[in-house]
């Protein structure tokens, strides 16, 4: 199974097994657009459900508890004293629970404390109380939209400076985008309360996915240098070699990096309960699978639809297919191809002299 696996990535390498990822780019491209209206749609039927951080509300902590810690008797307790609030239940540490419910009245508070206390049979000392007020989440809200937006910009300009091509930094900000939205709209869809650790995980991928498509763009950007110069393959197969040169690589990468991730999801999801785990565990696995499939399916397809606007490659393109044609029938098309091609250049430009078909004598 290894040998197999690692002679399809050789095969992959060397070109002699090639899959046609940009040319089905469209397939890709729709299959995106899916998920994004999907996840737009989430975001708004049912919405993010955001936590006590950013909503405000009060918060009880029981320490000491002797024995199982029941989440349902904290749950019932707390209704019977304010039926109108669904409590939000966590474990902490070995013998303590987190109970946050929206803002209750100072004669509530005291109430519930006490119907903790009885119920967990612990002492008045091991029942914390606080409460979080909105405005301190409406800061941290603020702030995580400011540290996204700041982020974005920054890639922006960095990959305009390294790649020296503004539609590579397009596609990586495109890319970007997608991840972030789609990644945000499916927890959304789970229903899980968004916490600060869930912000932070939203950030992290951002970094993640940046770095995957960088990783195939640097190999696109190689791969490429020489395509003007060449007449045997077009801008586009030359980027999709270099998608497929580092597709185990992204494989491979993708999977070293759930694995970790899926097991901190399944301990903080169903062995510990809802918390701080649970909560970026979730965006990270979504965020890093979504990130995988963007760098190889969607971000080097739409820079090569970038690209290939510029008359030059789009000159090229016909050239090289219209050579692929036998016979005469190919140099007419090439020649075609060409004119049209050079017609399209922006007028006033310096673009020099373009070579003149000779003309064939009429056979007599």
């Amino acid at each position: 199974m290894a040998v197999g696996f690692a002679q399809w990535g050789n095969d992959l390498y060397t070109g002699r097994r090639s899959y046609d990822i940009v040319g089905h780019r469209r397939a890709f491209y729709l299959a995106s657009a899916i998920l994004v209206l999907i996840s737009g749609f989430l975001l708004v039927k049912p919405g993010l459900n955001p936590g006590i951080e950013f909503r405000g509300g009060s918060e009880f902590v029981v320490s000491g508890i002797e024995g199982e810690r029941d989440q349902q008797l904290a749950i019932d307790t707390v209704l019977a004293v304010a039926s109108q609030e669904s409590p939000e239940v966590t474990n902490l540490g070995g013998d303590s629970l987190r109970i946050q419910v929206a803002e209750l009245t100072d004669a509530e508070l005291k109430e519930v404390a006490s119907a903790l206390q009885a119920a967990f049979d612990v002492s008045q000392d091991e029942i914390t109380t606080q409460f979080v007020g909105p405005t301190w989440g409406a800061d941290v809200s603020s702030k995580a939209i400011s540290g996204i937006v700041v982020f974005l910009v920054f890639v922006s300009v960095v990959m305009t400076a390294y790649f020296r091509n503004w539609r590579m930094a397009l596609a990586a900000l495109i890319a970007l985008i997608h991840d972030l939205v789609i990644t945000v709209g499916l927890y959304a869809g789970v229903g899980w309360e968004v916490t600060p650790a869930t912000v932070i995980g939203f950030l992290t991928i951002l970094g993640y996915s940046i770095y995957d498509t960088v990783v195939v763009f640097d190999k696109v950007r190689e791969n490429t240098a020489d395509t003007l110069d060449q007449t045997r393959f077009t801008y586009a197969e030359k980027a999709n070699l270099a998608v497929n040169q580092t597709l185990v690589r992204s494989i491979n990468t993708s999977v070293v990096a759930l694995l970790p991730v899926s097991a901190i999801l399944f301990v903080g999801a169903f062995i510990l309960g809802a918390g701080t785990l649970r909560d970026i565990a979730l965006a990270l696995f979504v965020g890093m699978l979504v990130g995988a499939y963007s760098s190889i399916f969607l971000a080097t397809p739409l820079e090569v639809s970038l690209r290939e606007r510029e008359p030059r490659i789009k000159a090229h393109t016909a050239k090289v297919l219209a050579s692929r044609v036998p016979g005469a029938e190919g140099e007419a098309v090439a020649a075609a191809s060409t004119v049209r091609a050079v017609g399209q250049l922006r007028p006033g430009a310096h673009q020099g002299q373009a070579a003149q078909p000779k003309r064939r004598k009429p056979a007599r």
